[in-house]
């Protein structure tokens, strides 16, 4: 079929409700109705004249031709993006680098930190996706599209690097702490407001959370669940500053603000949760980094592990639960 003729508006569609075999979710994606999305691919299947995906009641699901199809446009799609991009870095001085990450942990950890590459090494425009969505990392051009996800591997299509384990521990105010003359046992939480993060994955695991720490820690009895529930870290952080609550939080995303004194441990390096997730920055499976984005790729994971190393530094003796 010639490139003039073929219907480029329900191809897209197509390919974005295959990947999570939702119309719905495509609808979400593209801007439109779902409606307007089952009627570019019923048209696409009028013009193969094959069905791509088997309707139920609860939604839909790729047949074998519907996955054949939607295999050989990701890959299309892929290198039309390749050449785009390609394209736009040659009225660049520098190569692009569009580099995905969870939005708490870009504000709270990475911005502070890219001054740091910007005036040491440099070379490249980067261009922030504050994201959780499973994108799958490309090598374009002189540049990239990288990764940085929150969650459990393996991931699929992608090589990663693992930036950061996971642990959960207690952190808030040093406000909150001023009228104990004691050391802050589980069981005084009772007195205080309970912040919950409730990150939805969206690989479709648990997250855990505060029922999990107080289960380990012996207490869930005795003090109330979460009040209040958040998602995203860096909104329940800013309530925990100003002293409105007591919040989970992992080194990445509290560090700097309890070297800065706004937040503290109120059980010091006590009742720390393990968690099963980790930070992980995610490349291509295949190929050779582009000179600027492999310097880019060693400064990070350089950096991770420079602050990892600080970070266990201050633990000196912790009392570890595990979540799961």
């Amino acid at each position: 079929m010639k490139i003039e003729r073929l219907p480029l508006n329900a191809l897209r569609a197509f390919a974005e409700a295959a990947r999570t075999e939702s119309f719905k979710s495509a609808a979400s994606r593209l801007n439109v109705t779902p409606g307007a999305v089952s009627r570019q691919i019923k048209q696409l299947e009028e013009r193969l004249g094959i069905s791509l995906f088997a309707r139920h009641a609860n939604g839909v699901q790729l047949n074998e031709a519907g996955r054949q199809l939607a295999k050989e446009i990701d890959s299309g799609l892929e290198r039309i993006a390749s050449g785009v991009m390609a394209a736009r870095q040659h009225a660049h001085q520098a190569p692009l680098l569009t580099l995905s990450a969870p939005p708490s942990f870009m504000q709270l950890w990475l911005l502070p930190r890219l001054a740091k590459f910007d005036a040491t090494l440099g070379g490249l425009d980067i261009s922030l996706d504050a994201s959780q969505s499973l994108t799958t990392p490309a090598w374009q051009g002189a540049g990239a599209c990288l990764a940085i996800r929150y969650g459990r591997g393996p991931w699929p299509e992608a090589k990663s690097y693992r930036l950061f384990d996971d642990e959960l521990f207690p952190v808030c105010a040093p406000s909150l702490l001023a009228k104990y003359d004691r050391p802050l046992q589980p069981a005084d939480l009772a007195n205080h407001r309970l912040l919950e993060v409730t990150w939805e994955s969206l690989q479709g695991i648990s997250f855990p959370g505060w029922q999990t720490w107080l289960d380990a820690a012996g207490v869930s009895n005795r003090v109330a669940p979460p009040q209040r529930r958040y998602s995203l870290f860096s909104l329940a952080m800013d309530q925990a500053i100003a002293g409105r609550g007591i919040m989970l939080a992992n080194h990445p995303i509290a560090m700097d603000r309890l070297d800065s004194g706004v937040l503290v441990r109120p059980f010091g390096e006590r009742h720390v949760l393990t968690s099963p997730l980790s930070y992980d920055l995610l490349t291509p499976p295949r190929g050779e980094a582009p000179p600027a984005v492999a310097r880019f790729i060693d400064w990070l994971l350089a950096e991770a592990a420079a602050f990892d190393r600080v970070a266990q530094a201050n633990c000196h003796a912790p009392a570890h639960f595990t979540a799961y």
